[in-house]
């Protein structure tokens, strides 16, 4: 009996062994490059895009493994950078210019110049896009789709307390500082936040940024992208009007909240509008509660400055050669794949960098709306070095202009000479 258990023990070690080999040996198979790609949600929360697109992916390229790991707006940022730190950033990164161009221009990332090739950079046909891959002599960037930073309003209580009148909803909709300020006016009335200032955090900070910028036409920085203007005459100005109506109620100091907290207020109808709307969070965000109106920011010439999100992938120089192959296809297939690429535009919810992908989203209004401003895109300043450092001082000065406990002017200069400084 003894003997025949002692014969069944090593007969099952031995076929484990046999088994876990075999395993083993698949992992570490030398003609199998396997990547990992870190990516936000944009493409949704349960990731179920990226999966399908992996596995078309692998099924057209036997030799690439692909591992996916997702992660949030709210820790993503902080995790990438402890990963780079620790040495174990990933070989794919799904995210916007914004970190990207910073990875690179610290020596973080693969250069991707071989695949802006003549042929892909006259089918994309903006320049402004392109640069916004590149921190000016290396793209770092490869971009899929791109879509408007706007507003939202609350359709039903704008008209409840008097100031849809004050709104363009014609052609491509847009309005002026002018008319902005009668609905401030209608708000301030009823009582109740037409929008909200929010200053909690970075968080959807470009929101904050476009509304000041385009109320007098101010910048966020000089045309040579070697200074930060937010202390102009016009942005001062534009501030001012802000901290105004926040003391009347019209806007919500947003002292302790970020994007996605005012986006949720504006979902439950607390707030009659956001200021950090575009495709995804329309999607997210959606409501059958009220009807959510899309709208350029308000300008005081009625042409707006607008920002844009640019959805791209950049490859981690984690000093293998065929990792860095093996993640430019894989970036290659989900962008410019004749199946696969538009299918991963309308995953993201905004439009093609590609014209020959033409229009994809045939028959819906809304979007052939959104699709209408790009020209009104502004310079994309979000490249520019010191980016990081002037988001902390933008939403500081915010705290101290909104709780008044720095005067508009100085807190305006403060930030722009600190931010400025950080370009250095």
């Amino acid at each position: 009996m003894k003997k025949a258990c002692a014969l069944a023990c090593v007969f099952l070690l031995a076929a484990g062994m046999i088994f876990a080999g075999g395993s083993s040996e698949k992992a570490t198979d030398p003609n199998v490059t396997t990547i990992t790609w870190w990516a936000f949600p944009t493409f949704g929360n349960e990731a179920v895009y990226e999966k399908q697109v992996i596995a078309a992916f692998e099924a057209a390229n036997p030799g690439i493994k692909v591992k996916l790991e997702t992660i949030d707006f709210t820790s993503g940022p902080d995790k990438i950078t402890a990963a780079i730190e620790g040495g174990t950033a990933p070989d794919v990164l799904f995210d916007a210019p914004g970190r990207i161009i910073e990875y690179g221009r610290n020596g973080k990332l693969v250069a991707l110049d071989d695949m802006f090739t003549a042929a892909y950079k006259a089918d994309v046909g903006n320049d402004a896009l392109l640069s916004s891959c590149s921190d000016g002599t290396t793209y770092w960037m490869y971009p899929v789709s791109v879509s408007p930073f706007c507003m939202s309003i609350n359709k039903e209580m704008w008209e409840e307390v008097g100031a849809l009148q004050y709104v363009n909803l014609e052609g491509d909709r847009a309005w002026t500082t002018d008319n902005f300020i009668k609905a401030l006016d209608a708000f301030a009335k009823a009582g109740k936040p037409a929008i909200s200032v929010y200053c909690g955090g970075q968080g959807g900070d470009q929101g904050t940024r476009a509304l000041v910028t385009n109320l007098y036409s101010g910048t966020m920085a000089n045309a040579a992208m070697t200074a930060y203007t937010m202390d102009s005459a016009e942005n001062i100005k534009a501030l001012e009007l802000l901290k105004k109506y926040a003391d009347t109620g019209a806007v919500d100091k947003g002292i302790s909240i970020v994007a996605a907290d005012e986006l949720q207020l504006y979902q439950q109808g607390i707030l009659g509008s956001s200021i950090c709307w575009g495709t995804s969070n329309a999607i997210n965000y959606a409501t059958d509660t009220f009807t959510q109106l899309s709208l350029p920011f308000p300008s005081d010439d009625g042409k707006p400055s607008l920002e844009y999100l640019v959805n791209g992938f950049c490859v981690f120089d984690n000093k293998d050669a065929k990792k860095a192959e093996a993640a430019k296809k894989l970036i290659a297939f989900i962008c410019d794949d004749s199946v696969w690429g538009p299918k991963s535009v309308v995953a993201s919810g905004a439009f093609p960098v590609r014209s020959s992908f033409g229009d994809l989203y045939p028959g819906n209004p809304e979007y052939a709306l959104l699709s209408s401003w790009t020209q009104y895109y502004g310079p994309y300043y979000n490249t520019m070095k010191g980016f990081s450092e002037m988001r902390t001082e933008w939403w500081n000065m915010l705290q101290k202009i909104l709780t008044g406990t720095t005067d508009v002017t100085t807190a305006a200069k403060d930030c722009a000479t600190k931010s400025t400084a950080a370009i250095k």
